[in-house]
C-alpha cells in the first residue's frame, strides 16, 4: 500500500501538473470503484484543479466549486500519467482524469477490488475521510509522545493504525523500528522518554529521508514504481537478507496478508520474535535466539 512519502509525492507532482487545469472528463470504467452518487461524476467536468491534499493514505482533488475527488488506493491501486499523445498504460485503467494536458489513469492490479474513489462537496464532507492520525512529519515531540501512551498496543500496531498516526503503513513501521533499535512487539505505554524521544527522531528521518530520495528519481516526471518493496531498505522485505547495520539475517513475524520484518540483533537483544504459524508449528523445537540459526 502507497504510504506517506509515495501518497505524498504523487500529490506533489499532481499538484504541478495540473494546477489550474480544468477536467474535460472523469470516466468510470469500474461502477464499483465509485463509492458515492452526490455529486455525480459529470458534475465535476468542466471544473478547473485547484489543490491537492493528502489526507492519510488517501489524495484529495479539490476542483472549482468545493467538489472534492478522494482517492484511495488501499493495496494494489495506483496513479499513471500520460501526457496528450502518449500510450495509455498497460492494462485496463479503473478510472481516467482526462485533462487538457494528459490523462491521469487509476489502476488496480489483482481480482480484489479495494481501491476507491468518493465525490463530495464541502469541507465537512471532506472531514469524514480524516481518521485523526498525528501527522508524523511535523508533530511535537510531546505531541507525539501524547499519542503513541493514549493506547496500549504493540509499537508496530501503534505506528501503522490510522487513529494514531497519519501515513505510516507496514513498509516503513518496518523501517522506523530499525533505524530506532526497538522491538515491534513492545508495547507503546513501556517506553521511557529516551526510547519515544529515539523513536520520533527516527520516525521523522526515515520518512523524510525517503521523500527526499523519491523526489530525486522522480525529478519533473512522475511516480511510476511505487512499490513497498525498495532497493536501499533496511529490512522490509529482506527477510534472510544480511543486517545493514551488523549484518544478522533479517528475520520475520507472518500474519494474515503482511509481515513485520525485523534484525534481531539490533531490535530485540538477539531473541527471535514467534512467528504464529511457525512457533506453533515446531512448538518447543522453536529457536528463542538467533544464535540457535546462525
Amino acid at each position: 500500500m502507497p504510504e506517506l512519502p509515495d501518497v505524498e509525492l504523487y500529490r506533489e507532482r499532481l499538484l504541478a501538473l495540473l494546477a489550474g487545469c480544468a477536467l474535460q472528463a472523469l470516466d468510470i470504467a469500474n461502477p464499483f470503484l465509485l463509492r458515492s452518487v452526490t455529486p455525480s461524476p459529470a458534475e465535476l467536468e468542466g471544473r478547473v484543479l485547484r489543490e491537492v491534499r493528502r489526507i492519510g493514505k488517501r489524495l484529495a482533488l479539490g476542483f472549482e466549486g468545493d467538489r472534492w475527488a478522494v482517492l484511495h488506493l488501499m493495496i494494489a491501486g495506483r496513479l499513471k500519467w500520460r501526457a496528450t499523445g502518449r500510450r495509455a498504460p498497460a492494462g485496463r485503467a479503473q478510472a481516467r482524469f482526462r485533462f487538457p494536458n494528459g490523462t491521469l489513469h487509476f489502476t488496480e492490479a489483482g481480482s480484489q477490488r479495494r481501491a476507491s474513489v468518493h465525490l463530495v462537496q464541502g469541507e465537512a464532507s471532506l472531514a469524514r475521510f480524516d481518521r485523526g492520525g498525528l501527522e508524523p512529519l511535523t508533530a511535537s515531540t510531546a505531541a507525539f509522545a501524547e499519542r503513541l501512551r493514549s493506547e496500549r498496543h504493540t509499537l508496530k500496531r501503534s505506528l501503522t493504525d490510522p487513529t494514531l498516526f497519519s501515513g505510516i503503513g507496514n513498509a516503513y513501521s518496518d523501517e522506523i523500528l530499525h533505524r530506532a533499535r526497538l522491538s515491534p512487539l513492545q508495547l507503546s505505554t513501556n517506553l521511557d522518554d529516551a526510547e519515544i524521544e529515539r523513536l520520533h527522531e527516527a520516525v521523522r528521518a526515515e520518512l523524510a529521508e525517503w521523500l527526499e530520495r523519491l523526489r530525486g528519481e522522480v525529478g519533473d516526471g512522475f511516480p511510476e514504481e511505487v512499490t513497498a518493496f525498495r532497493p536501499g531498505m533496511a529490512v522490509h522485505g529482506r527477510y534472510l537478507e544480511p543486517c545493514p547495520a551488523c549484518g544478522t539475517p533479517i528475520q520475520r513475524i507472518r500474519y494474515a496478508e503482511n509481515e513485520t520484518n525485523y534484525c534481531a540483533r539490533c531490535q530485540t537483544g538477539g531473541r527471535l520474535l514467534a512467528d504464529r504459524a511457525m512457533s506453533r508449528l515446531l512448538k518447543d523445537d522453536w529457536p528463542r535466539s538467533i544464535d540457535d540459526v546462525e
